[in-house]
């Protein structure tokens, strides 16, 4: 660096800090302020194609130059020593990330890249590779503070069938959907004891839905678990899914995030996956076939295999227990349904889904609780205070024109609900929610 250039660099420090210099009798609110407009502003940082200027970057500058007795000399760039250093990235911008990896000591070096970017504290056009900000830390003795914690984790294994199922997302290939290729979704429930996969099959969509259906599934398949292991995501952490959990008795439990150890055993046969049955298959199948050839491969294969954990294939150390296992409730299905809230209008009337439900006279001007399927919303139950109310009908104009008004005294009053002589027009339900 030629000695024009680091007397342009430290005349452009002082340009930046020259703000704060008259600011040494002012409170700290005050300061902070100027600090926020400079960290905040556009720049153009001479040999460096950064544009903003870190708070932390700021100050050092501001230091130095008072630490020297207010010299221009403290704010020349230092002399560079390539040995051991990457060139990819300038001084400014290694001082700026060195600065981060201080503000953020425990953060890991892809958090660290990102939030480098987003603050555009790295020039536009230039990418920090992992490895070169690993050697930056390194050299400036940071890295420890990511190592030097070691957490306490240990092997750990279910003592029963269906005491601990696991349950992930992975990325699946590209199918052909009505002539269109889109990406796929595998969701995959495991036995944490046997290792038997209980249902996986692949979906169109990574959502809620998906996971609840292949979860309907595993459960009328291979019984009830007594928890369920899933990922943090937002897939997952549906009220929905803790309600429905809940209600059949089972513990929902949550991964850390960025700790996929603890989901170790899904993660394993996601990896099982990918080298025995997905490096097969071509993009552009359709998704049944899909699933058939997955099907076959889990049946046929990985099922009737020994697996190096346990030294038995999965299918024999699962059914060895077999009769421990808790079957599916008849209802299950309703378990499933989403959940609603309307009020009843004063002509006996709900509106859901823009479809015109009646209701029982004596819930008018209340609020109800409405259960139904997604793919069948015409069929509503009603509750009132965890009381089934039972199946609602759809409104029909044309008969009610023709149904003569009950006056008062034709309705009969047993002190907790008011019901018709003639009997209800709404179907008997269940006495679930």
């Amino acid at each position: 660096m030629t000695a024009d250039v680091k007397q342009k660099i430290a005349l452009f420090r002082f340009q930046v800090i020259s703000p704060l210099l008259s600011l040494s009798k002012l409170n700290r609110g005050e300061k902070e302020k100027v600090l926020a407009e400079l960290s905040g502003k556009e720049w153009e940082l001479p040999g460096s194609g950064r544009t903003y200027i870190g708070r932390s970057t700021i100050l050092q500058w501001l230091g130095a130059y008072e630490k020297a007795g207010k010299k221009l000399d403290a704010l020349y760039p230092k002399d560079r020593i390539d040995i051991g250093r990457s060139r990819t990235i300038d001084a400014e911008t290694e001082l700026a990330l060195i600065n981060l990896k201080k503000q953020y000591p425990s953060a890991s070096i892809p958090s660290l890249i990102k939030i480098a970017n987003e603050r555009r504290l790295v020039p536009a056009g230039v990418s920090v590779a992992h490895t070169t900000l690993y050697r930056l830390l390194k050299r400036h003795d940071l890295i420890h503070q990511e190592t030097s914690e070691k957490k306490d984790r240990r092997r750990f294994e279910a003592e029963l069938p269906n005491d601990l199922w696991q349950s992930d997302c992975l990325h699946g290939p590209k199918v052909t959907i009505q002539g269109k290729l889109k990406k796929s979704f595998l969701f995959a429930f495991i036995d944490d004891h046997s290792r038997l996969i209980l249902h996986a099959q692949f979906f169109p969509y990574e959502n809620l839905r998906c996971f609840m259906e292949s979860l309907l599934l595993a459960l009328l398949k291979r019984g009830m678990p007594r928890k369920l292991y899933v990922d943090n995501g937002p897939c997952f952490r549906s009220h929905r899914l803790q309600y429905t959990t809940a209600s059949l008795g089972i513990a929902l439990i949550y991964a850390k995030p960025y700790e996929p150890e603890g989901k170790g055993k899904i993660e394993r046969w996601f990896r099982t996956v990918r080298m025995q049955f997905l490096c097969f298959i071509p993009d552009g199948i359709t998704l049944e076939t899909l699933n058939n050839r997955l099907i076959d491969y889990i049946n046929n294969t990985y099922h009737l295999a020994v697996h190096g954990s346990t030294g038995e294939s999965p299918l024999r150390r699962y059914t060895r227990h077999v009769t421990l296992i808790r079957p599916a409730p008849g209802d299950i299905r309703d378990h499933f349904r989403d959940k609603a809230r309307r009020k009843v209008e004063k002509d006996r009337t709900v509106s859901f889904n823009n479809i015109i439900f009646e209701a029982p006279i004596n819930m008018i001007g209340k609020y109800i609780d409405l259960f139904y399927h997604e793919l069948d919303p015409s069929r509503v139950e009603a509750f009132y205070a965890e009381k089934s109310l039972g199946y609602l009908t759809l409104l029909d104009k044309q008969v009610n024109s023709r149904v003569k008004r009950e006056k008062r005294g034709d309705y009969q009053t047993n002190g907790r609900e008011t019901t018709l002589k003639s009997g209800s027009l709404f179907n008997q339900g269940s006495n679930r929610p």
